[in-house]
């Protein structure tokens, strides 16, 4: 089970300082995973295994979020990089939405999958961030820069959804509201 993040309040990511020396793109892009990373284990660190794949009012089970965050940036940093997505890629991708890992391989998925992309994105310290880059078998038209910024815009999209859905059915184990709640009251 993750753990519950440190009770003291802390600024933002950006507003700490970290990542000193390393460009003012690629820095944000960082802060970007650091923040959603700290945002889902603050927001999920008490839902059970059973929470993490539910679906309240429809809503997409933060498991498919936890899975799709690392799963995107690794395609995402793919064709930054310049090259396509491998077979394997496309077949992860797939299985995104498939049930699968337990709560804690979840978790694991997820930090590994943030930590990679951090490392990747440093590598591109000192890239023309103007060069063109082509996403997917339709080759539409890209920059490296406009793929790294969309890194962070991407993964912040699906943490905003991870919090809001950990909101719900934390007020829905609270009230004991029924709400569509699949495998819940």
């Amino acid at each position: 089970m993750a753990t519950s993040p440190n009770p003291i309040s802390q600024p933002e990511p950006w507003l700490r300082a970290t990542h000193a020396g390393t460009p003012a793109v690629l820095r944000a892009i960082l802060h970007a995973f650091d923040l959603a990373q700290e945002d889902v284990h603050k927001w999920t660190y008490e839902l059970t295994e059973a929470d993490l794949d539910a679906s309240p009012a429809g809503l997409t089970p933060i498991a498919y979020h936890l899975r799709h965050i690392p799963g995107s940036l690794d395609r995402l940093l793919t064709y930054a990089e310049g090259t396509q997505l491998s077979a394997g890629q496309i077949a992860a991708m797939k299985a995104e939405s498939s049930p699968g890992p337990s709560r804690d391989e979840l978790f694991a998925i997820f930090d590994d999958g943030i930590a990679s992309a951090a490392r990747r994105v440093r590598t591109f310290d000192g890239a023309n961030l103007e060069e063109a880059r082509a996403i997917g078998r339709k080759q539409l038209p890209a920059s490296l820069g406009g793929i790294l910024v969309h890194l962070a815009d991407h993964t912040q999209r699906h943490t905003g959804q991870v919090v809001t859905t950990a909101k719900l059915l934390k007020a829905i184990g609270q009230s004991g509201v029924n709400l569509g709640v699949h495998g819940l009251r």
